[in-house]
């Protein structure tokens, strides 16, 4: 079996059989991530404990490369501190744009076949999709210093006064 057809393998496995598809119990944050322009549609949920992503899993709709470059960044980060997460991130997208070094590329693992990608623009947006959400819901817990959850306003988990969601008021 040559290396593409190693990769398509890979890519249609985590499409067609995704472990991390399903919702979390009490996620530490949740964001809704969109690419408009394919209609990919992701949830990404994380659980986060003393600066851990202890578990991490995403519902939603969109195509092949959407949903399993999704699958796979969960596996990838589970287990990581954030700053281990963004960096992931960072490896990812750097691979999508052909800058990526083997380094990189060696600690992405199954994500790496996904590096084709890089030469079919259209689906950049598709396979950045859920690193970009990780990469937002992470920063933004950076940022804030707290457990706060970015989600679509139709979330009744989430309260009303402050956004989170370990919060007592909701």
């Amino acid at each position: 079996m040559d290396i593409k057809s190693l990769y398509r393998e890979i890519v249609n496995e985590h499409n067609l059989h995704p472990e991390h598809k399903h919702d979390l119990d009490n996620p530490t944050m949740v964001l809704n991530g969109v690419n408009p322009s394919c209609g990919d549609d992701i949830n990404l949920q994380l659980k986060i404990e003393n600066g851990i992503v202890t578990d991490a899993a995403f519902n939603g709709s969109g195509c092949a490369i959407s949903q399993a470059s999704t699958d796979m960044m969960c596996d990838q980060i589970i287990g990581k501190s954030e700053e281990e997460a963004l960096s992931l991130a960072g490896d990812f997208k750097d691979m999508i744009h052909g800058t990526a070094t083997q380094e990189q590329k060696d600690a992405l693992d199954e994500a790496a076949a996904l590096e084709d990608i890089s030469h079919m623009p259209a689906r950049v947006k598709c396979a950045m999709l859920g690193w970009r959400t990780m990469k937002e819901m992470i920063e933004d817990l950076q940022k804030n210093g707290t457990k706060t959850a970015q989600v679509s306003a139709n979330n009744s988990e989430v309260c009303g006064s402050c956004q989170r969601m370990d919060c007592d008021r909701k």
